[in-house]
């Protein structure tokens, strides 16, 4: 039975991380919700458990190519996210971004569909000023082994923001720090995933540089209910936003709360710096506060015991690695 406020929803990049927790939220409130995804890092079993409801439908697509849906919001996710996943492929990575953002935008505009873009934390590059703000405009190095997401994340804001201006389409805009919770894929190459998986394996925790990189990390739950109240908010904001946690930790600290609360034994292995890695990442979120009543609330330790909970819980043998960039550590 559809609630009060029943909205058609498509979910683009529904079965990854954060889209598939998205879709099980949207059902559950009663929307009937459309999920899309091609299923390049993603696979179908992250919303298995969704497809007997009578209010959710799966399409495998690739939202590269156009699709013709009626709909009243659009939550574009559809991106590799994780840096060996997106530089497998980075043309198909910056099309993603560049072309599906137009896509999404044109069903918005035919549709008169609300429509947001879960851009990126990775807009700012390796940042100059910190924490970084909304009105900070980044510092991105455009021929990069990154720039294929990171650019192509800037491209789709100023698409968004251009058919915003010129066309009247109703759009929000986020940018999304480090996430991370129950659903991530074991072999996603993220740093959480990573430590959490070889500490359970007893396998070195792999650190790149020495470890004094910082990052914000913010639990699922906390992320999609800044999605929702984004997508709900009023008509007057359309960000960009961040979201994310602004309490910051080092890689060195986040690999020793793993292994604290694991109870391993493995090593700390370092290895060289990645090219364009940034050296600290933290939101400012006081626009998210003040406009969104919007604040995480999960400390970092105990979303990563939960997070490790569903680790040590899950059947390896249901996931592949999704390129042949990032094998099983």
């Amino acid at each position: 039975m559809a609630v009060a406020g029943f909205k058609r929803i498509l979910v683009t990049g529904g079965a990854g991380f954060l889209g598939a927790g998205l879709c099980a939220r949207l059902v559950a409130e009663g929307h009937d919700v459309i999920c899309l995804d091609n299923f390049f890092t993603s696979q179908k079993s992250n919303v298995a458990h969704l497809l007997a409801q009578p209010n959710f439908e799966l399409i495998r697509h690739d939202i590269t190519q156009p699709i013709w849906l009626e709909v009243d919001q659009i939550y574009n996710l559809a991106c590799p996210a994780a840096p060996g996943h997106y530089q497998y492929n980075p043309i198909k990575t910056m099309k993603t971004s560049v072309l599906g953002a137009i896509h999404v935008l044109g069903m918005a505009k035919r549709c008169r569909a609300k429509v947001l873009q879960a851009s990126t934390s990775e807009v700012y590059g390796d940042p100059e000023v910190h924490p970084q703000p909304e009105s900070y405009r980044g510092a991105v190095n455009p021929i990069g082994p990154r720039a294929c997401y990171d650019e192509g994340k800037r491209a789709a804001e100023t698409l968004f923001f251009d058919y915003h201006r010129c066309h009247g389409i109703n759009i929000r805009v986020v940018r999304i720090f480090n996430t991370y919770g129950p659903g991530m894929h074991p072999f996603d190459g993220r740093v959480v995933s990573n430590f959490i998986m070889q500490a359970l394996h007893g396998k070195p925790l792999t650190i790149y540089g020495d470890g004094s990189q910082t990052r914000s990390f913010c639990y699922l739950d906390d992320l999609l209910e800044g999605l929702v109240r984004m997508m709900n908010g009023p008509d007057d904001f359309v960000g960009p936003v961040n979201l994310g946690n602004p309490r910051e930790f080092t890689i060195l600290e986040l690999a020793q709360l793993v292994l604290r609360l694991t109870g391993s034994s493995s090593i700390l292995e370092y290895r060289p710096l990645p090219a364009d890695d940034p050296a600290q990442r933290r939101p400012d979120i006081t626009l998210a506060r003040q406009r969104l009543g919007w604040e995480p609330k999960v400390p970092l330790e105990e979303g990563l015991a939960r997070t490790i909970e569903w680790f040590r819980n899950i059947d390896l043998r249901r996931y592949r690695p999704p390129t042949p960039n990032l094998t099983p550590a």
